[in-house]
């Protein structure tokens, strides 16, 4: 036995009823505080509208947004059912609103026409018509949600639904016709709401069979026969077609569990997806048993496509067995398309083909056919309008390699041909990806247009992205580049406008000037938008890309924000936000992602609100973790993080802004988990901001990021990598952040309850922060505003002042745990 494991079997009790005393220790309520008010402006501005390019390719929707919602709108009645958060008096997801309103952009004229909805609604589920005549879209108006319908060319909305409309899942899709919507209602059998009983009909119970089921930390569970009941009650929905004008509305089968309604490309059946009875107190939703089915338009059962069970012996990184991934190929009109497993699921499992691809087309009476199989495993196919093609892509979980076949489904004796073949990794070395239009049956696909498609890419290179748009022969796949960002911008192509590339829609943005829309053709460019930037205020910020090496050779990069009145040779303390990413090698884990030339966006809580208040910020400053073994790769994941945190900070002092002392390390998630490590191994900050994080690594025992190995396979692993026991080594200031109602995997609110404990037991200074009804991102606007404000206070208390605030001997009187 271990020293691990003799800790784990005989120490772990006795550690957790401590624990559970010391988290009682010293808990206060606050009023919510504001950060200076130069910074509730920022957070207040009203943020640019997203944007959508119709179909047809000449007009863009403008989706406007709303600043922050109050905290009241997240303390709505939730009901936290298999893995989902519901709203019961809407029958629909639970949040706030962030669409408000609607406008339509003519791409030709650069004309702007707003579509006149209702007062204080929200808007979701926006979709457009085929053609892209039409948009259908959810209403919600306090706790009704109904379905309406915009005429493009008129740019006039009309309610088609007034109520009753079941968005717990998808609650609507069009029709190939782009005359009809499917759409998902409230079932009219479902009764009354279901009542939770006071007492109990008996103890809930679960048995284990003898068969590996591991089960990663998932929340929001069914609890209860009364919460099964209440979830089947508010997810059972009946499926209608209805016209696009509001009439010819007309039932499609009986009511069901459907989590997904597909049409087929033809329009004449749908594949109905659904979940079954009994469910599982240990899985999300989409881990239930569930069932496929095509059904005609009249709600008949035309075939049983698969029946899954519960998904409990899937193992972790693994996938089902059976049938999986059902959907209809989009160049057919009813042909399905699904994948099977070779290996079991198990990718542990050493074989030579690990995926089938199967195709089975109307009537569906006879037997499926196999397409290809695929050495690693399958993750889809995009098809193209010529013919049955399509680039089918696999992916090897080790080695991270991707590789793109070009396969055709009509004839799949044809050899597949080698498209692409590189690291998933390899930002360098990315082809980008095919752009796309609609073919006959509205469905979108690659375009080939006279032999070639059209590719955009990120344009990764050591100075930075830059986007590009090729041309690539269909026959031969050679790429020939037509267009590439350049200046001091960052623009990239998000449609063409004519299939042969001869004009095309990109995004332009600037240090100092949001995303704006610019139409490229052979006459030149045209602004489409003229979208300025929502705070001013930050245009004088200065940023820059800076690359570095750390001391085993790895480059690092890192983007470099300044104050507006920063002074060429002064000190500034510094904070260093970062998020720690696996690789399998030093060349690729060294590549620049990023641009120098983007929007400075400053929104929720982000770390840049930071440099108004005179620090310097190195944003997203790389801390890889590489090895060539994807199962030991975190066997040395603390080392890796200290040389790149000392080589951040070496950096700093390089480039003359920073002293080397005044310096603090933070981050979101994974980085609140990086955080915790590095105030604990190293002694180069001065204090620590860990929001929404993961410290004990024993509470997610069936692994956890990319870490495979289960706990007890490697126990020391579990331990080594737990913050949580090394809190006795943090004696640096650590302010914890984390939503009270955090339903991320791995991050519950637990987690920093117990890190605070632990850190205040072994007397470290540390401060624990809830916040109320948020999750694992922070939405509410007086939990955002309290976020910086403690983030400033804890930065101006501990790290600002020239003289550190802990006082020689406790600054002095650290010990290098590495050593």
């Amino acid at each position: 036995m271990t020293a691990i494991q003799e800790w784990w079997k005989t120490g772990a009790c006795a550690a957790a009823v401590v624990l559970a005393g010391l988290g009682a220790i010293a808990q206060a309520q606050e009023p919510y505080r504001l950060p200076p008010q130069e910074i509730v402006d920022i957070v207040d501005a009203q943020p640019t509208p997203w944007t959508s390019a119709s179909p047809a390719r000449d007009t863009i929707a403008l989706l406007q947004r709303e600043s922050l919602p109050p905290v009241s709108e997240l303390a709505r009645p939730m009901e936290r059912l298999a893995g989902l958060r519901l709203d019961a008096e809407t029958n629909g997801r639970h949040g706030p609103r962030s669409v408000v309103g609607l406008s339509l952009l003519d791409i030709a004229t650069g004309e702007e026409r707003p579509v006149v909805l209702p007062e204080n609604v929200g808007i979701s589920n926006v979709s457009w018509s085929h053609d892209g005549s039409k948009i259908a879209m959810v209403v919600t108006r306090g706790d009704q949600l109904s379905v309406w319908v915009v005429d493009v060319a008129r740019a006039r909305a009309r309610q088609i639904i007034g109520s009753g409309v079941n968005a717990v899942f998808s609650p609507l899709s069009w029709m190939p016709d782009g005359e009809t919507l499917l759409v998902s209602l409230v079932s009219p059998q479902r009764g009354p709401r279901p009542v939770r009983s006071r007492v109990p009909d008996g103890p809930v119970i679960q048995e284990a069979s003898g068969q590996e089921s591991p089960v990663r930390t998932y929340q929001d569970l069914l609890r209860d026969s009364d919460d099964a009941d209440l979830f089947a009650w508010l997810a059972s929905s009946q499926l209608v077609l209805i016209g696009a004008d509001g009439r010819n509305q007309r039932r499609v089968g009986e009511p069901g569990l459907y989590y997904s309604a597909s049409p087929a490309p033809g329009g004449e059946y749908i594949l109905a997806e659904s979940i079954r009875r009994p469910f599982s107190f240990l899985q999300p939703w989409y881990r239930l048993a569930d069932q496929s089915q095509v059904l005609d338009l009249r709600g008949r059962v035309v075939a049983e496509i698969a029946q899954q069970p519960i998904a409990d012996s899937v193992p972790i990184g693994g996938v089902i067995t059976g049938r999986r991934n059902i959907g209809w190929q989009a160049s057919h009109p009813a042909r399905l398309v699904w994948t099977e497993a070779l290996d079991g699921g198990d990718p542990r499992v050493e074989i030579d083909q690990r995926d089938s691809v199967w195709a089975l087309e109307a009537p569906f009476d006879g037997e499926p056919r196999e397409i290809l199989r695929t050495e690693d495993r399958y993750f889809g196919t995009q098809f193209t309008n010529i013919g049955e093609t399509g680039f089918a892509v696999e992916y090897d979980r080790d080695t991270r390699e991707i590789r793109r076949w070009l396969v055709d489904f009509a004839n799949p004796d044809t050899e597949p041909r080698l498209v692409e073949e590189r690291n998933n990794q390899d930002s360098y070395a990315d082809p980008g990806d095919p752009l796309t239009v609609r073919n006959q049956y509205g469905q979108s696909v690659i375009g080939v247009e006279d032999g070639f498609m059209y590719f955009a890419g990120d344009g990764a290179t050591p100075e930075g992205n830059r986007p590009f748009l090729r041309r690539v022969s269909f026959e031969t796949f050679e790429a020939e580049e037509i267009w590439r960002n350049s200046g001091e911008v960052y623009e990239r192509v998000i449609s063409l406008v004519a299939p042969n590339a001869s004009s095309f829609l990109t995004s332009r943005e600037d240090p100092v000037t949001p995303a704006n829309l610019y139409l490229h053709s052979g006459d030149g460019e045209v602004a489409l938008t003229q979208f300025v930037s929502p705070h001013p205020q930050l245009n004088a910020i200065s940023r820059r890309m800076i690359t570095y090496e750390r001391a085993d050779g790895v480059s690092l990069s890192a983007t470099l924000y300044l104050p507006a009145d920063y002074v060429e040779g002064d000190s500034l303390p510094v904070l260093v936000w970062a998020y720690p990413r696996e690789y399998n090698d030093a060349a690729t884990a060294g590549q620049v992602r990023g641009s120098p030339w983007e929007f400075t966006r400053i929104s929720g809580t982000s770390p840049r609100f930071l440099v108004t208040q005179g620090y310097a910020l190195l944003e997203n400053a790389t801390m890889p973790v590489i090895g060539d073994d994807p199962e030991t790769v975190n066997d040395t994941f603390i080392e890796q993080l200290v040389m790149s945190a000392d080589a951040a900070i070496d950096e700093t002092v390089a480039l003359g802004f920073g002293d080397g002392e005044r310096v603090a390390i933070a981050g979101h998630s994974y980085g609140a988990f990086m955080t915790a490590h590095l105030l604990a191994a190293s002694d180069r900050f001065r204090a620590g901001i860990a929001r929404s994080g993961a410290y004990n690594r024993t509470l997610t025992p069936f692994g956890f990021q990319s870490e495979r190995r289960t706990f007890w396979a490697a126990p020391e692993v579990y331990f080594e990598l737990s913050p949580f026991m090394h809190a006795d080594d943090i004696n640096e200031p650590l302010l914890m952040i984390h939503g009270a109602l955090d339903n991320n995997s791995g991050t519950f609110p637990i987690q920093s309850e117990r890190m605070f404990a632990a850190v205040k037991g072994n007397g470290g200074t540390a401060r624990l922060v809830m916040l109320p009804y948020e999750s694992h991102g922070y939405r509410g606007r007086e939990s955002v505003l309290h976020v910086l404000a403690e983030s400033i206070d804890w930065l101006d208390r501990w790290v600002k002042p020239v003289e550190d605030p802990r006082g020689e001997d406790d600054a002095e009187d650290e010990s290098d745990p590495m050593e």
